[in-house]
């Protein structure tokens, strides 16, 4: 018997209240946008904070690397938090620690407040899953596949809105003024939430895997740490190594864990299911895709008179060149729902690599124009929304309620992992290609690096293609497969095995 619509079945008053559901996409979405917004505040100030704070560019970049082990770390726990009835509760907690952090980095007397602010930051970055969580349970059906994709591609659009946010601050006032800036929308979103989010859930509550929490977190960030900080320390160093080493350790542990445990904090039976396999294998990979790019045109449209490529753009200037990803993600959002509607999201996840392959190869080959430049992250900016918007319908469509924010947290944290391994990449690509003595790489570092994000990307798209199940017959409509959810508990055991039940278009 299919499950019947979580949406429509009124929260008891022992939950609180039901919010305002006619503003639940819009306050989700505004929740969603500010942390990507507040996540990309660090990149374009790490010259300006270096300067100010008196320390080398290097240490600066921990802005960046300690944002980024925050996130990977808080978003599986957040994701099982979120899966039970204080969800409202997991959501405030979050986003008042990047409040917090606004705030401390904004007023921080020295560095390692700051540090300690952006830490706090990146707590945020594990709230997305669980919108996509509220989501699914408290929209209508026929709003809740296109709400899932418009949710799931603010991690491009708030990048594009960030950049150029960030290079006017960062030109023209104080850094505080960003952190401050942050704080205030931060807040904004607190009263959003607690207005118009649901204060139940009825997915009953269920404990937190310590142990595999412990595991899952401390395995990431060492992985995490070696590839944001590989470069200062030396890719064959024996931190660099160590860190690779000990974190690979730590996470087949954390899987025989999982395997193991009643109560999993991410389970891997599911994650091993073709359909969300393919969505996090091509997260991984278009992340590299994605992250690898953004920081080739932060640099190659900053490079200073003399060196004989580049535009020697301003802050603000290169900050309107990474514009259009948001536009791009926006539309390709708008066109991948009218896409899975006719063909089904199988079909349209790879469609979103190859437009970033394409994308990445065109700037190898062809980037002496700023309007190539422009074109180019709104191509991005079409590629990952596209991908991005399918991913999270795929996941939903193969777990069961329970596990929606858990299981898209760690698609998410994927994602991430991506981000750090294209950034790690394009950092010993430009330190290989940096003639000795000098501090600008030589053009061809960029082509060297675009084409090595573009294999990465057409792994994505391959990956896309192959690992998806065969379908027979015609398509189910993915609302149909999203309101119903998975097999209900009873098939629990074929779910745990990778298999769930399908319609006739799965």
């Amino acid at each position: 018997m299919a499950e019947p619509r979580a949406q429509t079945r009124p929260h008891d008053g022992r939950r609180g209240d039901a919010g305002r559901p006619r503003f639940l996409l819009p306050s989700l979405m505004f929740t969603a946008l500010t942390v990507s917004v507040v996540s990309t505040l660090g990149a374009p100030m790490v010259p300006t904070v270096a300067r100010e704070q008196h320390v080398s560019l290097s240490a600066a970049q921990w802005m960046l690397t300690a944002t980024l082990l925050a996130g990977a770390v808080a978003g599986p726990v957040l994701g099982r938090l979120g899966d039970g009835p204080h969800r409202r509760g997991a959501i405030q907690g979050a986003l008042t620690s990047v409040l917090a952090g606004s705030v401390l980095a904004a007023a921080a007397p020295g560095f390692a407040w700051l540090l300690v602010g952006r830490v706090l930051q990146g707590v945020g970055m594990g709230l997305l899953p669980l919108a996509i969580s509220v989501a699914r349970e408290h929209l209508p059906a026929e709003r809740m596949r296109s709400g899932i994709a418009s949710l799931s591609v603010t991690t491009s659009v708030g990048a594009g809105i960030g950049y150029p946010l960030t290079g006017v601050i960062a030109q023209h006032l104080d850094y505080r003024a960003g952190f401050w800036f942050a704080a205030l929308l931060s807040g904004l979103a607190l009263v959003v939430v607690k207005w118009a989010v649901p204060a139940g859930s009825k997915i009953p509550r269920r404990p937190l895997d310590v142990a595999g929490a412990t595991l899952l977190c401390s395995g990431l960030a060492l992985i995490l740490l070696a590839l944001s900080q590989g470069m200062a320390w030396g890719p064959a160093s024996g931190a660099t190594l160590g860190c690779l080493g000990a974190g690979a350790a730590v996470l087949a542990l954390w899987i025989t864990q999982a395997l193991r445990t009643p109560s999993p904090l991410v389970d891997i039976r599911l994650v091993r299911n073709r359909a969300v396999l393919a969505a996090n294998a091509t997260a991984l990979l278009t992340g590299i895709g994605m992250f690898g790019v953004l920081s080739l045109i932060n640099l190659y449209t900053q490079v200073p008179a003399g060196a004989g490529y580049g535009f020697q753009l301003s802050l603000t200037a290169t900050g309107l060149v990474l514009l259009p990803i948001s536009f791009g993600s926006l539309t390709a959002n708008r066109a991948a729902s009218a896409l899975v509607s006719r063909f089904g999201p199988y079909k349209v996840l790879p469609v979103g690599s190859l437009v970033v392959t394409a994308d990445l190869l065109m700037l190898a080959l062809w980037r002496d124009h700023v309007a190539v430049l422009v074109l180019g992250t709104f191509l991005l900016g079409a590629g990952v929304g596209a991908a991005y918007a399918v991913m999270p319908l795929l996941i939903v469509r193969h777990v069961p309620p329970s596990e929606t924010a858990s299981a898209t947290s760690f698609n998410q944290v994927l994602r991430t992992v991506g981000g750090s391994v294209g950034s790690a990449a394009v950092s010993a690509v430009m330190l290989a290609h940096t003639p000795a003595g000098g501090d600008v790489p030589e053009s061809s570092a960029y082509t060297t690096a675009l084409l090595i994000t573009a294999g990465a990307s057409f792994l994505g798209f391959l990956t896309a293609v192959v690992l998806p199940p065969r379908r027979r017959g015609a398509p189910e409509p993915v609302d149909a497969v999203v309101s119903r959810g998975p097999a209900p508990r009873s098939r629990e055991a074929g779910a745990a095995s990778g298999i769930v039940r399908r319609g006739p278009g799965s």
